[in-house]
């Protein structure tokens, strides 16, 4: 049976714009839960600066309190190198880093464009790989900019193309604003992967406009093996008018076994966890865990 690799980005995606603060031991407990499930690639925070990112303050904290037992893989976001120095003394031993195939959406997330991006990362990989840490790239706005619109293709390929050069292991190609259709995502990502290997890209697809399911169905026919999905649909981006959120990491799951892919991940204990989650935040639960609910 073919395998698809679900990345969990939950706990550090799903949450990090939630507007009151998330508990510690709710972060932890929710991480516990998703490796319970069946879940080995989590990622559970974000070492940026709390004053941008209030929800992401208890990063070292939440980073020194997890088990690191073999096979978990616990990939933490960084964005220059205060941010991995801190991440590393906390205990990292993979991280993640961001930019855009936007120019406009790069300055206004992160305050420098990609070019500038780009350049702030490459000391980061460099050190990480002097410590072989491996690292993942994300590129956001790959199928649409709340700015600009519509992206080429060929922008996101070329900026894919350069984070695999500075040593990025795996490339996340991220739908920010939820706006693809299959035609576009499966275009997109079969232009990047004349760049960069098949097998070093992900797909990473946000639900604004109920596509990101079928813009899924469509990169993983093109031979994408690794998705990133967010528990109970947590998250979104918010600079896109609308967002619901990402995919959810249950109704993910449910199609890529409808498909006959293994995931490695117990369904029933992943549908538990998104109600467990979503009733703590007050958030209603995925169209799949109310189809799943126990009857009364």
């Amino acid at each position: 049976m073919s395998r698809v690799r679900v990345v969990e980005v939950g706990p550090r995606d799903g949450l990090q714009n939630e507007p009151t603060a998330v508990a510690t031991a709710v972060k932890l407990e929710l991480i516990a839960r998703l490796a319970a499930a069946g879940l080995r690639w989590i990622e559970p925070t974000a070492f940026v600066s709390p004053r941008w990112v209030p929800q992401m303050a208890d990063h070292a904290e939440l980073l020194a309190a997890l088990e690191q037992t073999p096979g978990m893989h616990y990939p933490v976001l960084v964005p220059n190198l205060q941010g991995l120095e801190r991440a590393l003394e906390a205990g990292a031993r993979e991280i993640a880093v961001f930019t855009a195939a936007s120019e406009s959406f790069t300055r206004r997330n992160i305050n420098c464009g990609i070019d500038e991006s780009l350049a702030r990362f490459a000391p980061v990989i460099e050190r990480a790989g002097a410590r072989d840490i491996p690292v993942r790239g994300y590129v956001s706005c790959a199928l649409g900019c709340p700015y600009e619109g519509a992206i080429a293709p060929t922008a996101v390929a070329r900026v894919a193309e350069r984070l695999a050069a500075l040593g990025c292991a795996e490339i996340s190609l991220g739908d920010t604003i939820g706006t693809g259709t299959p035609g576009q995502a499966r275009a997109m990502v079969e232009t990047v992967a004349e760049r960069v290997p098949m097998a070093r890209l992900a797909a990473h697809f946000h639900d604004t406009y109920g596509q990101a399911l079928a813009n899924l169905h469509a990169v993983i026919e093109a031979g994408v093996r690794t998705v990133d999905a967010s528990v109970a649909g947590l998250g979104g981006c918010p600079y896109a008018r609308g967002a619901s959120g990402n995919v959810a990491t249950e109704e993910v799951v449910y199609m890529l076994h409808g498909l006959g892919f293994d995931t490695g991940v117990d369904l029933p204990a992943l549908v538990e966890t998104a109600r467990w989650i979503g009733e703590r935040l007050g958030r209603p639960p995925s169209r799949l865990a109310r189809a799943l609910a126990p009857a009364d």
